[in-house]
């Protein structure tokens, strides 16, 4: 008998997952590709002052222990300009140099050997300048991103009849070509906006233009909470199209936040698989079991796990093992005591002061069994452990 004929009647942009990325040119900073295929790489830009040499490199190792792989630097003055090499020394990260205005930092940075520019060439009005820093950047290899905000375009005049994302789309195309007149070509491009729909229509019109990746973003999106869903709401559109090859949450905030909400963005659109992937469910009546200090432990005490691993913190038995049966460990609540659970079977049960505990001996057992060395030693502690209070004293099930 014959097998089953099966056919996909979904159309290609229905289908489960991400589409196909956008073609692009592969340009190179430092040893982290962007561009034709290569990982949405995460950047960050530190809050420190460039010429505090210590503080910055402070900032950058904490940001690649959070997992940034590309870290940007202003550079406004000439103190800042003489500070980059020693920070591009000892940086442990390949380090953008922003500029903008004057040519003369630009050369600074090129001196100091920086993996890459972020400039306007369009901002900086000495030509014969903007020329010595492309032949300059083209000789070393170092590519350019031209960066367009909506802050930085020209007010509309009377009669303008383009919107605001093509004025944006129209000044990165100027800009660009002032680039390409100049033979060069290792070109990054960004289009950002605070305003969502701006946004995305910007980088839709920019992707069909030009041939070179885009690093994406939404300018000044806020502080943690409003930013994070902001920056998320622009981005994971135009990430779920296919649309941009390096990102940066810009929150009002502490840069490794940024770094730790992109990589949470990725996940959840399955464009990268890294560290802690944690379902916990928001809690309720039903819950028997302290859930919400409880997530916030088990983040905190996960989230440096080495390895790609999805762990659940449910509150009862209604969003326990069976909801989260696709984890692969995590615990569900009880009264005064929770389950713990693999891949949706529980393995034991435990008083609710041990649960974490158990949580971590579980991931260290799944971690040797994959030849992996364990973890728990090595958990950051919680800050969050005196909010816990104790299981609650009667069963959802029998309260009146």
């Amino acid at each position: 008998m014959q097998a089953p004929m099966t056919v996909d009647l979904n159309l290609p942009e229905d289908r489960v997952g991400p589409r196909v990325r956008r073609a692009s040119k592969r340009v190179w900073v430092g040893g982290v590709a962007i561009g034709d295929g290569a990982p949405i790489a995460v950047q960050s830009m530190c809050t420190t002052l460039t010429h505090d040499v210590d503080a910055t490199i402070t900032q950058i190792e904490r940001l690649q222990e959070a997992g940034c792989e590309i870290v940007r630097v202003a550079v406004p003055d000439r103190r800042s300009g003489e500070a980059l090499k020693e920070v591009v020394r000892r940086s442990i990260l390949p380090v953008v140099a922003d500029i903008h205005f004057d040519y003369k930092l630009a050369l600074m940075a090129l001196d100091a050997k920086v993996h890459k520019l972020r400039l306007n060439p369009g901002n900086i009005h000495n030509k014969d300048g903007v020329r010595e820093v492309v032949k300059r950047a083209k000789e070393q290899g170092t590519p350019i991103r031209i960066g367009v905000n909506f802050g930085s375009i020209p007010d509309k005049v009377d009669g303008e009849l383009r919107d605001d994302a093509q004025r944006m789309v129209d000044l990165a195309l100027s800009e660009i070509r002032i680039l390409e007149e100049l033979n060069f070509d290792n070109i990054i491009v960004s289009v950002k906006a605070f305003e969502v729909p701006k946004m995305i229509a910007a980088y839709r019109r920019l992707a069909k233009a030009v041939p070179y990746p885009l690093h994406l973003g939404v300018t000044e999106s806020g502080t943690l909470v409003s930013g994070s869903i902001r920056s998320t709401a622009g981005m994971s559109v135009l990430l779920y199209e296919g649309i941009g090859y390096t990102i940066r949450v810009s929150l009002s905030e502490d840069p490794v936040m940024e770094v730790r909400a992109a990589f949470d963005l990725l996940k959840s659109l399955e464009l990268r698989d890294q560290g802690l992937t944690l379902v916990a469910c928001p809690s309720c009546g039903r819950a028997d079991i302290d859930l919400i200090p409880l997530a916030k432990i088990a983040e905190e005490r996960l989230r440096a796990l080495p390895v790609p691993m999805k762990v659940a913190v449910m509150g009862c038995e209604v969003n326990g093992p069976g909801e989260a049966k696709d984890a692969d460990v995590g615990i569900a609540g009880g009264v005064g005591k929770g389950a713990l659970f693999r891949k949706g079977k529980v393995v034991g049960v435990f008083p609710e002061a041990q649960l974490m505990d158990a949580l971590l001996a579980e991931i260290d057992k799944i971690l040797i069994e994959n030849g992996k060395e364990p973890y728990s030693q090595k958990a950051p502690k919680s800050t969050h452990d005196g909010e816990l209070t104790p299981g609650r004293s009667v069963p959802a099930g029998t309260r009146t």
